[in-house]
């Protein structure tokens, strides 16, 4: 090769050098950057020039020097994927325990609760000194104002769930929005990476950004996802395609007209129906097949179908605000489904708490109640102008009152009728035994004292006689049915506890094997920077020799 040929040789040094050394800078100045992959210079030989061949020998050629090929990203599809998978699970099992906390604290197992276990030891205190002296007015005014603190706090309680049911709620609103935005850019990204790489550059930074998306969407929901040969990457959001090519299904919410609780649907599987207008609107029958999430299979990570926060705020908060009823397999509609508590309330922590809330206060309200009537009804047996426990217009005396008495009922397999409308949110105390506790009185119209009706209000409290749920096969006096209720919760935050540390290791485990991958590393690129600029300056002085002799040449040449 000429000299002057060779010239070539140290240029292509320089210019790969260089860029080698910009790719490096970049890296560095890119340390702290959140979803950033560290780069590398990928080096290739030029073409050869063959000067001779030879059938016995190898054949002679030169070479034209170092060639830049490509800035490539260091990535692990395998270990991308799987800490996908993972931190997703993590999430779901974050928000499992995020709810069991806050459920705690509204029970009153933090110093922000409302300590309602209090307000169920005061009751049966006030029970204990009526049957002291059932006729003083001070137990008997204990007895009314330690009534109305229980439904008090109780409501409270039962608000307070209904209010982060709420707020669980917004967050599924929230979540659907950001996957609907990370979606459409996505989409974006793949336009302008596709339209980059339709030349010789590669689109780094861009991949990056959609790199970090698809961890973000991977937390929200169950993804899976493939890239084609012109850098458009699809993906599928739990089995149905959310972005394919240009297209970007979006996922809306239907928003219950009773709870206003929102369910994420497919626009495109949607099953609309029209009005007179023609305007479309959606029933809930016809959103079955269009659900983003199937709730009723089991939770499971053999599975996997314990991956994603917004599945788990689904699960957490249910559908509607739960009753007492419906533990005992009665639906919304006051009817009879066998197995509608496992199906319906059991998978859903809120749900499950509140039901089995609205139990004890449901229980503690009527049987109050019912004693008091059966006093009342028994003492009018044996003295028919009686007024005992009867109100101005002969009516027994009932502490706890319904806001709303609709009159329905609904019925047990066993063909037992039961009053509907005996729900928290649904109950008061009586204002005129409030303002006039006395007139309880509990003075039979033989002036001698009701002992029996106080015995039975003791009794109340003690027989146990109710379960927290069909599921659970001891039964529980009023006084320790609360204390179970809390205990249920703990044992199920503990396992929640575990079970989310577990996976908490898990994901760190393969976020830092996937650092160790792509992460940028200080010393590493520092030490790669001193490589590629004595590489730089080993071709700079390569050019320099080469010119040297070159003028060596052209002055020999001229001095003769």
């Amino acid at each position: 090769m000429s000299l002057m040929g060779s010239l070539y040789l140290g240029v292509s040094g320089l210019q790969t050098s260089n860029n080698a050394l910009n790719t490096t800078a970049h890296n560095m100045s890119n340390l702290d950057t959140i979803g950033y992959t560290r780069q590398q210079v990928a080096q290739g030989t030029r073409s050869y020039i063959t000067i001779s061949k030879s059938q016995t020998t190898s054949w002679q050629q030169l070479g034209l020097g170092v060639n830049y090929t490509q800035t490539r990203q260091v990535r692990d599809f395998f270990l991308d994927k799987n800490y996908r998978r993972e931190s997703g699970r993590n999430a779901f099992y974050e928000v499992a325990y995020k709810a069991i906390e806050e459920i705690e604290d509204v029970l009153g197992e933090s110093y922000e609760g409302h300590a309602f276990s209090l307000a169920v030891t005061d009751l049966w205190t006030a029970v204990e000194e009526l049957s002291k002296d059932p006729t003083l007015p001070v137990n008997q005014n204990l007895f009314v104002t330690r009534a109305y603190e229980f439904i008090t706090k109780a409501s409270a309680v039962y608000d307070s769930l209904c209010e982060y049911q709420d707020n669980m709620n917004l967050d599924v609103y929230k979540d659907v929005k950001k996957i609907n935005d990370y979606a459409q850019q996505i989409e974006q990204l793949n336009r302008q990476i596709s339209k980059i790489e339709g030349g010789v550059e590669r689109a780094n930074d861009l991949r990056d950004q959609r790199n970090y998306l698809l961890d973000e969407l991977g937390k929200l929901a169950s993804i899976s996802y493939t890239e084609d040969v012109h850098g458009y990457v699809s993906v599928k959001l739990e089995g149905v395609d959310l972005v394919k090519g240009s297209l970007v299904n979006k996922i809306s919410l239907y928003e219950d007209p009773k709870s206003g609780f929102y369910t994420p649907y497919w626009e495109i599987l949607a099953n609309y129906s029209y009005d007179e207008f023609g305007n479309p609107y959606l029933t809930k029958e016809s959103l079955q097949t269009a659900q983003v999430f199937d709730l009723t299979r089991p939770i499971s990570s053999y599975m996997n179908t314990d991956i994603g926060s917004l599945k788990s705020t689904l699960l957490a908060r249910g559908d509607h605000k739960a009753t007492a009823e419906e533990i005992q397999d009665i639906n919304p509609d006051g009817q009879y489904e066998a197995g509608w508590y496992n199906t319906h309330i059991a998978p859903s922590i809120i749900m499950n708490v509140e039901a089995e809330f609205d139990q004890l206060i449901n229980a503690v309200v009527t049987k109050i109640n019912n004693i008091l009537k059966e006093a009342a009804e028994l003492e009018s047996a044996t003295y028919p102008n009686s007024t005992y426990l009867r109100d101005e217009n002969g009516e027994p005396y009932q502490l706890f009152q319904r806001i709303v008495n609709d009159g329905k009922t609904y019925t047990l397999p066993d063909g037992t009728v039961v009053e509907r409308g005996w729900n928290v949110s649904n109950i008061d105390i009586n204002v005129t035994l409030l303002q006039n506790p006395s007139l309880l009185g509990f003075r039979l119209t033989d002036s001698s004292e009701d002992n029996a009706t106080i015995e039975k209000l003791k009794k109340a409290f003690e027989e146990s006689v109710y379960k927290l749920n069909p599921n659970v096969q001891t039964p529980v006096s009023f006084i320790n049915y609360y204390k179970n209720l809390v205990a249920q919760v703990a044992n199920t935050g503990s396992v929640l506890a575990d079970t989310m540390e577990s996976q908490t290791l898990t994901t760190d485990a393969l976020f830092n094997a996937r650092e160790q991958v792509i992460g940028v590393s200080s010393d590493e690129e520092l030490t790669n920077m001193i490589m590629f600029q004595n590489a730089y300056n080993a071709s700079s002085r390569y050019i320099n020799v080469i010119s040297e002799m070159l003028e060596h040449l052209v002055t020999s040449l001229g001095g003769r």
